[in-house]
């Protein structure tokens, strides 16, 4: 999440500057803003957007990672992985010439989804994990956005193992599916 005052503080930089930096960087297409869904929520939900890299390979490169087998030991491989789901999202529904309608979700006791998809006024939530396996754990964002959001459907899970089942919750598939939830 960017939290400018946080980054300006450390770089020893106004808010100011940094912001202008940030814009920068946007035009350039080297980063983009994820904003965070929040209608109907109130004070109780986070409004801070998330920046991504268009590249994940840029990223990566940044992080010092030279290899496959780095990228997987690396700590912030999750980041990565949930980088590279998110700017495919965001890349399929441009290239469709269609709005984005994506955000994220989450609120101020840290129940999170990672991407809400906003189709025919309809709520999909999106977890993205990394792992291989399946964790029952990784559903728990899903179920808590559709209690709180009258508005939401069935989500999914994206992950990066083999299994697919489906339950009343979510659809789990592959990451490399992801155009099957964004098109019209």
């Amino acid at each position: 999440m960017l939290n400018l005052n946080s980054i300006s503080n450390d770089l020893g930089i106004s808010t100011t500057t940094l912001s202008e930096w940030i814009s920068v960087l946007e035009a350039s297409y080297v980063i983009f803003r994820l904003f965070p869904y929040y209608k109907n929520y109130g004070k109780r939900i986070t409004k801070t957007p998330r920046l991504y890299f268009t590249d994940v390979g840029l990223a990566s490169y940044l992080l010092g990672i030279r290899n496959h087998e780095q990228t997987l030991r690396d700590p912030l491989w999750g980041n990565l992985f949930e980088n590279m789901v998110v700017m495919e999202a965001v890349k399929s529904r441009l290239n469709m010439g269609k709005d984005i309608n994506l955000y994220y979700f989450r609120d101020n006791n840290k129940n999170e989804v990672d991407l809400i998809y906003e189709k025919n006024r309809k709520l999909i939530p999106i977890e993205i994990k990394s792992a291989m396996t399946l964790n029952k754990d990784f559903y728990r964002g899903i179920k808590y956005f559709q209690k709180t959001s009258p508005d939401s459907t069935k989500g999914y899970l994206i992950y990066a193992g083999n299994l697919y089942p489906e339950n009343n919750v979510s659809k789990t598939i592959s990451f490399r599916d992801i155009l099957s939830i964004l098109s019209d």
